[in-house]
Formats: structure tokens, sequence, C-alpha cells
């Protein structure tokens, strides 16, 4: 097998790799029958010549791999017939910007494996950038926080070298006693965790958090049993709520709740549109909600976060909500709740981001792509197979066919 790592074409340009020079040459000492061309790149974090000096083949001419490796999705007219490829495609929501395509993939006769469906026998996802998203989007929060209120200036994620500047730019801040809520117990919420451990901030629980005063900052991870009720008044039920978020009600902005006593809010949790939202607009009115810096990891626009509008950038990572008028303003007006709303935040930190993804890719994923795919883990990805749709994506159909 001939394996090619594309060129990140989509504009902005990614910096991330599936494979880092290491990992390429690791991969091909662990699979012998594997060999890997890498197309040259000025804009990835890693150079040509990290490549070059692990003794890598640089290629601008893919078109004898078997399987071709890339991160974001290829622009349409950059597919090469016949191929198989693995990417994240961003089309399995049908999404209207990648419907082109989904299209050229058929119409080219590709075979397209989809990261985001990887995922084992229990339907848990085994590979992707969540936690970087989270150590990313709390950095992100603390940064806000402290130029929000003349405290502190962080150095911008993206400017740090790795992780390890990050966290230690943390070492050099201090913060008042503040309260902080991170959503979520996945990768992402898990991740943002990570940098506040960093720094020693203190975890509490949601009880202390909610109930408690500290002379310290503190943190709570919440989960959904904490601010999300049955409607009918019944226990809570995780796979009820999984299955039908619609019968229940969010309480994170009950009086003498979250939303009371929460400063910085980092939110990481997968949101269904079916379900309540945190809060209202009207909500953030009220003079006792007290979320001034929300950290909003997910960026789902018009989402569960009312004041999540837009997204915001890498560059300007901030902006600025006011609840009264409910326009945005400049990030850290007096008056205004200041947003950071990035979509791509693994690419602040892209070198520990592909290192991290390649590692898990060797690990999970590659085995059953070179060797047996014995537990269909690529076989449930593989949204088509030859240019025809597989028929657990059947439901793309007129999607695909620009209905």
């Amino acid at each position: 097998m001939t394996i090619g790592i594309i060129r990140e074409e989509k504009i902005p340009h990614d910096k991330r790799v599936c494979f880092t020079p290491k990992q390429c040459k690791q991969l091909m000492e662990t699979f012998p029958g594997v060999s890997i061309l890498v197309q040259p790149s000025p804009f990835r974090t890693y150079t040509d010549e990290e490549y070059r000096t692990e003794g890598i083949i640089l290629s601008e001419d893919l078109s004898s791999c078997n399987l071709l490796m890339g991160i974001k999705e290829v622009p349409p007219h950059f597919l090469i017939e016949g191929k198989t490829y693995l990417f994240f495609s961003h089309t399995i929501k049908m999404q209207p910007h990648n419907q082109k395509l989904l299209q050229e993939i058929i119409k080219k006769k590709i075979t397209m494996v989809d990261y985001e469906c990887l995922t084992d026998k229990e339907g848990n996802r085994v590979i992707g950038f969540g936690r970087f998203a989270g150590i990313v989007g709390a950095y992100n929060g603390l940064m806000g926080y402290g130029l929000k209120y003349n405290l502190f200036s962080l150095k911008p994620a993206h400017l740090c070298k790795d992780k390890k500047e990050l966290f230690a730019e943390l070492d050099k801040i201090s913060l008042p006693n503040i309260k902080v809520v991170v959503t979520g117990g996945g990768r992402v919420a898990n991740g943002a965790c990570e940098t506040l451990g960093a720094m020693n901030m203190r975890k509490v629980t949601p009880y202390e958090l909610v109930h408690y005063t500290f002379r310290e900052p503190v943190y709570a991870q919440i989960h959904s049993e904490n601010y999300y009720k049955a409607k009918d008044g019944s226990p809570f039920s995780a796979y009820e709520f999984h299955h039908h978020p619609e019968n229940f009600r969010c309480s994170f902005s009950d009086d003498n709740s979250f939303a009371s006593v929460t400063d910085l809010l980092i939110h990481c949790t997968f949101w269904n549109p079916k379900a309540d939202i945190l809060f209202t607009r009207a909500r953030m009115r009220d003079p006792d909600f007290r979320i001034s810096v929300i950290a909003d990891v997910t960026c789902d626009i018009n989402g569960s976060i009312p004041s999540t509008f837009r997204a915001s950038s890498i560059e300007d990572k901030f902006y600025g909500y006011d609840p009264l008028t409910e326009k945005e303003t400049q990030p850290f007006d007096k008056s205004a709740i200041t947003v950071m709303a990035i979509d791509n935040l693994p690419c602040e930190l892209p070198r520990d981001a592909s290192e991290g993804f390649g590692r898990h890719l060797i690990e999970r994923v590659m085995p059953a792509l070179i060797d047996k795919d014995e537990d269909q883990i690529i076989l449930r990805a593989t949204i088509a197979s030859g240019g025809e749709l597989m028929p657990a994506f059947e439901y793309l159909r007129e999607y695909a066919e620009g209905k």
C-alpha cells in the first residue's frame, strides 16, 4: 500500500497533518509493505525538510497512491478519480457548503472514509481533535477574562510553540476567587479541565460551586444530569435524555443555579437542537446573570448559547455581546459579555494536535486499514465506496443529488 499525505488546499489552509515526520517513519517500520509519499506544502506546521530528514519522499504527484489522507475537506476539483480518501468531509449532516464535494465524490467513483465516523462497536468515536479544542478553548477563556478586567495578558495560543509553552504561560498569572464552569464529559471537556489543572485551579463539585463561597478560583465540571431535568418529574435517565432530549428542560439558568454564580463559562458539551438551550437572551439581561466571559468551544452558531451568533477567528478571538441591545459590540466593553467562539481551535497548537491525532491513527485505525477490518471500523466510516453511497449513508441520497 502506498499512502499519500495530501496538501491542505482548503482556504484558509490548515496547518495540521495526519502524520508527523517521525510517525511516517514509524508507520513504515511497523508495516513493512507500506510506503508513504508526502505532497510538498508551505502551510504545514511540519516543514518539507522535517519529512526529508526522516527519509520520507516528497512528491507533487500522488496518482500512484492507493490511499490519500488529509485533514479538512478536499476542494472538489482536487479530487483524483477512483481513489480512496480519508479526511473530515463535513457532509454527514448534509452541510449545504459541502454538497458539491459529495456530488464530486460520487461522480469520480471515490471511496470516502470520514474520520468523524470512525467508531468502535459501542458507537464511541475512536479519533478526533477534541482534546486540543478543549485545551485551547479553556486557555482562550482565561485570556479573555484577563483582558476584560485588565488583570493580565496571556500570549496567544497560536504564538506558543507547543502545549508546554502554553501551560508555562499560565504559571505567570493570578486569578481572583472566580467560579468557572466546564460543561461536558468527553474529550473536549476533559481537555479544558487539563488546562485548568495545569494552573492548579481547585476542582469542586457542582453542588459546592453553587452553594459555597471560596477564597480562591475554583471550577466545576458539570454533566447533563446536573442541569437538565425531566419535564414529567421522573429521575434523570441518560438514555432517555440522549434519545428524547425534548422531554427535558434545562435548569442551568434557574434562580440560584449555575448562571447566577458562574464568572467564566467554558462550554464543551454536544448539543442536540431538540434540547433546551442553556439560557435565553432575556435571562442574560437579568441582574443576577453573572457570566461575563463565555468560551464557547462547541461553536454552535445560534445553538445552545444565544450570544454565539457567529464564529470568531484565531487572529481575532473575541467579540462582545450586549444583552440589552442583543447586538455585537466591542469585546471588552463594560456592559458586554465577552465571547470566544473559534471553530478550529486545535489549529492553535498544530504540532501537538497533529502528534496526538497521528498516534491514535496508528494505534486504532491503520491496522484495520492495512490488514483486516475485523471490527468493521473502516466499514462503518465509509460514506461511499467506488462512488456508491453505503447503506448506512443512504439518507444522503437526495442531498447528493442536489435536492
